[in-house]
């Protein structure tokens, strides 16, 4: 069995993929193939493995191949987690749109920063189907962590002719945040989550098989100090929809045009304690952190001894779904797969995110039926957003990339038609080197820009904290480090805080 890893240059999100995966004693014979661009950074990575591997003695064949069609080469499994453009257009994508007011926590799945993100990695998606179908073992897998998740999945099966299924945690760590919330372990709920990317939706809980009324869930949430203050607009929405969503309050306040719209009221909204918690830019501000801390880290991992392979897996779906078609021990997780009224109230042939089994079998979704009224109409305008703006990335189609922003809810709130038509040409301009398919337009897009209708003068700088130095960042480790010894607490894996320099999909 052949793993090839697309966008593999990071020190946390592959050394946590591979360590899962070899954590299965079947695979500990495997062949793993490391892909990346940068190849400074594949060959840290490589470097890292291989004395893990070797210390443990495992027969695994490691590679680092520069050639992504080589690394594809006779694959049975690819996983995908690159950022196309790294930091500098995730920068663009972030800071142009708050120029004009659009103020955004990540900007990785809708809004103007997830469109653009989309634009410049599925023409480089479609490649990789492309060597997929060419150079890979027949029916190989893609395993897609790239952000914009739905919009990437959903072109790799329309247009990609390859079966593609996108993976995410938000499901597991929601439900984690449930568990703590209710006092109960994480292993004793019994849900089901449903809805798109980023936006699920816990439509049945039990623990015990007593069902969890809204309201029960509610108060439990309110009266946990540390939950009131980190997710009061998921606490929000759970009052008034009825149910709990999946992604954290930076992520959520994105999607959606109520939180975010005025300046003067989003500090009420958020919390600084933790970018995830919706800081302005706050995901920027931690790939940032950890390029620079990247350099310091690496001779510290390669000091310290080699990884424990005898540990538990991360919640990360990978390698329980490879294990389930490649043994047979099944696998129930909440994957993104193409809708075939598997949820009836959500378009037919989009990228829908809810529970699935993977064994021999295959991998096989599960059927919900009909969303709550609410859940479905959130979900419902963000497809049709991913919709257009998935189409716009295969025909390099500027209209319908700005009337994906025009119908992003965010940003139509925020901003007016000849705003978003401004917006949208800068960000082409800017981004222009990584998006071959929109090139016959550009002498255009400056046209325009040459005769702004449109003031471009900073609104709002936000709510954002500085950058911090290595220091600060080995300092404030250390202050973690120093608080879970002594109160005995059990550092969770967060890969949103292991990304490095090249900032995980």
């Amino acid at each position: 069995m052949k793993l090839s890893i697309i966008g593999a240059g990071s020190l946390g999100f592959t050394r946590r993929l591979v360590y899962d995966l070899l954590a299965v004693p079947e695979f500990r014979s495997a062949e793993v193939s490391l892909h990346d661009i940068d190849e400074r950074n594949l060959d840290m990575i490589f470097r890292v493995l291989k004395r893990d591997i070797d210390a443990a003695g495992f027969a695994v064949k490691l590679t680092a191949d520069p050639d992504r069609r080589l690394s594809l080469t006779r694959a049975n499994y690819i996983v995908c987690c690159a950022r196309v453009g790294g930091l500098e257009a995730f920068e663009q994508d972030v800071e142009i749109p708050l120029s004009y007011g659009v103020d955004q926590c990540v900007g990785d799945t809708l809004g103007p920063g997830g469109l653009m993100y989309a634009q410049r990695t599925i023409p480089v998606l479609l490649e990789i189907c492309r060597d997929i179908r060419e150079v890979a073992s027949p029916g190989a897998l893609l395993l897609n962590y790239a952000n914009p998740n739905a919009m990437n999945t959903w072109a790799c099966n329309l247009y990609g002719g390859v079966p593609t299924v996108g993976l995410c945690h938000g499901v597991q760590n929601g439900a984690k945040l449930i568990a703590k919330a209710l006092g109960v372990p994480v292993e004793k709920l019994d849900y089901v989550c449903a809805g798109i990317n980023h936006q699920t939706w816990y439509i049945r809980l039990r623990v015990d098989g007593r069902e969890i009324t809204s309201e029960e869930l509610l108060a439990a949430m309110r009266a946990d100090p540390e939950i009131a203050e980190h997710e009061k607009i998921r606490l929000d929405m759970l009052e008034r929809f009825g149910y709990f969503t999946t992604e954290s309050n930076g992520h959520s306040s994105e999607y959606v045009p109520w939180y975010r719209k005025r300046p003067g009221e989003i500090a009420e909204w958020i919390s600084m304690d933790s970018w995830i918690h919706g800081e302005t830019a706050g995901y920027l501000r931690v790939c940032r952190e950890n390029r620079d801390y990247f350099e310091y880290e690496y001779p510290r991992i390669l000091s310290e001894p080699p990884h424990d392979f005898s540990t538990p897996r991360s919640i990360e779906h990978c390698s329980y779904i490879i294990e389930g078609l490649e043994t047979g021990r099944a696998y129930r997780g909440c994957f993104n797969v193409i809708n075939r009224n598997y949820i009836t109230n959500l378009p037919e042939g989009c990228v829908v995110e809810l529970p699935a089994v993977a064994d021999r079998k295959g991998i096989r979704p599960e059927t919900v039926g009909r969303l709550p009224l609410a859940c479905a109409a959130t979900c419902s305008a963000s497809v049709r957003v991913q919709e257009m703006g998935m189409e716009a990335a295969v025909r390099g189609d500027v209209l319908l990339l700005k009337q994906a922003m025009l119908h992003d809810p965010l940003t139509g709130a925020v901003l007016n038609p000849p705003e978003i038509w401004q917006m949208a040409d800068e960000m082409l301009l800017a981004q222009r080197k990584w998006l071959p398919q929109y090139a016959d337009v550009m002498g255009a897009v400056r046209g325009r820009l040459k005769k702004r209708i449109v003031s471009r003068a900073l609104r709002s700088p936000g709510l954002r904290r500085d950058v911090k130095s290595v220091a600060e960042i080995e300092a404030s480790r250390r202050r973690e480090a120093a608080s879970r010894q002594a109160s005995g607490r059990k550092l969770d894996y967060d890969p949103d805080r292991e990304v490095s320099v090249g900032c995980r999909g």
